[in-house]
């Protein structure tokens, strides 16, 4: 069965129907359990910021004016928010940030070749101090994974 999404804000609310399971999952739900900003019908949302709502029933047809179509699946489908967010988090990767406390960069990368243990923080926590702009934080450190490279076959 599709789903039917609602993100608001304060300033801002989506409404879409007949969304796919797979993109409910990789388009709202793993920036959401995440705490990430994400993209979606147009509009960014911030996680911390916004409320969603997820519905799952039939697929409906789109309606003469929005409020309409959304009253449908209100009164067709069945509120699964609180199921889909707890899936979504139990299946999620945990999330840290590694916090190394120096008066430098420099220092702090001698720690950790001298084996100083960085400790671990929420990774929710670190973006709150980074997005806040904490003025402890002198520097943050991003470590990516390197990309698959498929070569081409001649």
């Amino acid at each position: 069965m599709p789903f039917h999404i609602e993100i608001s804000s304060a300033l801002e609310q989506a409404r879409v129907l007949n969304v796919s399971e797979g993109e409910l999952r990789r388009q709202i739900l793993e920036p959401w359990v995440a705490g990430l900003p994400f993209g979606f019908d147009g509009h960014d949302w911030e996680p911390r910021e916004s409320r969603l709502t997820i519905l799952e029933g039939p697929e409906l047809e789109p309606q003469d004016g929005a409020e309409a179509a959304w009253a449908e699946a209100l009164r067709a489908a069945e509120d699964v928010t609180r199921r889909m967010l707890e899936a979504a988090e139990a299946s999620a990767p945990p999330q840290v940030a590694v916090v190394i406390e120096a008066d430098s960069v420099e220092e702090a990368l001698r720690d950790l070749r001298a084996g100083k243990p960085p400790r671990q923080l929420p990774w929710a926590n670190a973006v709150e101090r980074i997005a806040g702009r904490d003025p402890e934080v002198s520097a943050v450190i991003l470590v990516v994974k390197r990309p698959q490279i498929e070569w081409p076959q001649f």
